[in-house]
């Protein structure tokens, strides 16, 4: 359900972060990400750089309540998308690098949820209104992802093999493109606001087959990428907490 105010947001996805480090979950790498995110869209509204502050706040927790709803049915094995089932399935993952963990989450909430929360509230021609600030928001999460990279390339030398996401957006790291995602999102974003509800529940389960599709590329990107992957796992950190705190303290 979505949340009354960003901030409950924030107290929720800290919560999440917290259970993650306190359990050595790796699923704590795309929450603790969300959660930078979050706040840095709680500033955002505070200092007045979205069109409209109010409709953003309501796009961030209906935007944030279709990945707290897919933890909190996974956690309660109860169904959740099929991509965000895919994704949570993916986090044991002891063989994926972190940027794969995160570009997983990435995958599923713009692909899917970001165009699902755009159309729910701005309906009909409402969502022409919401163009602006739909990209401040992908804008965020791109910076965000191109931080923690720089970070973790500091930290594991072998990570500066792969390119970086957010350099020439249009360009696809393990098979995930920022600027196509979003691009796609916002198709998908107009297509929904204009559908019925019949037909946005049979456009919404394509989406949802496509982004699990996607999702597995990511996690099998080829020969020579699967071979680079291996040298980063091997040196980065075995303790998933401390990877948690990394992408907690990036400097945005």
């Amino acid at each position: 359900m979505p949340y009354p105010n960003i901030n409950a947001v924030i107290v929720d996805l800290q919560s999440i972060v917290n259970h993650c480090k306190k359990n050595n979950l790796r699923a704590g790498y795309f929450a603790a990400l969300y959660l930078r995110m979050t706040q840095a869209v709680k500033e955002g509204i505070t200092n007045g750089t979205f069109e409209d502050p109010s409709r953003m706040e309501q796009l961030d927790i209906h935007f944030a309540a279709r990945y707290t709803d897919a933890w909190n049915n996974f956690q309660a094995q109860q169904p959740c998308t099929q991509s965000w089932q895919y994704t949570l399935n993916s986090s044991p993952n002891n063989n994926n690098i972190v940027l794969q963990h995160l570009l997983l989450g990435i995958n599923t909430h713009i692909n899917l949820d970001l165009a699902i929360a755009a159309a729910t509230i701005a309906p009909g021609t409402k969502i022409y209104e919401l163009e602006k600030d739909f990209n401040a928001i992908n804008n965020i999460i791109a910076g965000l992802i191109d931080d923690v990279q720089e970070c973790l390339s500091q930290v594991w030398a072998p990570m500066r093999f792969l390119a970086r996401v957010i350099n020439g957006r249009h360009e696809a790291v393990l098979n995930f493109s920022i600027d196509k995602a979003r691009a796609t999102s916002w198709s998908n974003a107009v297509l929904l606001a204009n559908m019925t509800p019949a037909q946005q529940e049979q456009h919404i389960a394509a989406m949802d087959n496509l982004v699990v599709k996607l999702g597995k590329k990511i996690e099998q990107p080829g020969p020579w990428a699967i071979y680079l992957l291996k040298l980063i796992r091997k040196t980065e950190f075995d303790v998933p907490a401390r990877t948690i705190g990394l992408i907690e303290s990036v400097v945005m």
